[in-house]
């Protein structure tokens, strides 16, 4: 039903009001569609039921991918703030960033359906460790 109404907005191009629509939309749609910044788009992102791309749809990948562009992510770990902005997408982060943020990403990541068993694994290793509140 999504899929069909995003064809019939989109029908003569990107509408400039995407702010008017269902957050959903924007899972369809790239940065360079939307009206405001990148980083206002992924805060929106983050804020969509993310129920309406499964698990494994790889435009959930996608997604991730150009957030951390966007939220200049450069290296392998993530700050307290991009993590905010992340909203669901962070939980489609990969081992190493988990893994390089330490504790920062234990709470949040809780809040995930399930995780990557790469995720798990990090987790694992981050709460070995010990320096954590969570020991």
């Amino acid at each position: 039903q999504l899929s069909c109404l995003l064809k019939m907005v989109t029908l003569h191009g990107i509408p400039k009001d995407l702010d008017n629509y269902p957050k959903e939309f924007l899972l369809f749609l790239s940065p360079s569609d939307y009206a405001g910044s990148c980083r206002e788009f992924f805060i929106n992102v983050g804020e969509a039921n993310e129920e309406v791309l499964p698990r494994e749809d790889p435009r959930r990948q996608q997604l991730l991918l150009e957030a951390l562009e966007c939220l200049e992510v450069g290296g392998p770990a993530v700050t307290e703030e991009q993590a905010a902005l992340l909203g669901w997408l962070l939980c489609e982060l990969g081992g190493q960033h988990v893994r390089n943020s330490g504790g920062l990403l234990l709470k949040p990541l809780s809040l995930c359906a399930s995780l990557l068993p790469e995720q798990g694994e990090a987790v694992r290793d981050i709460l070995g460790n010990g320096n954590t509140t969570f020991g």
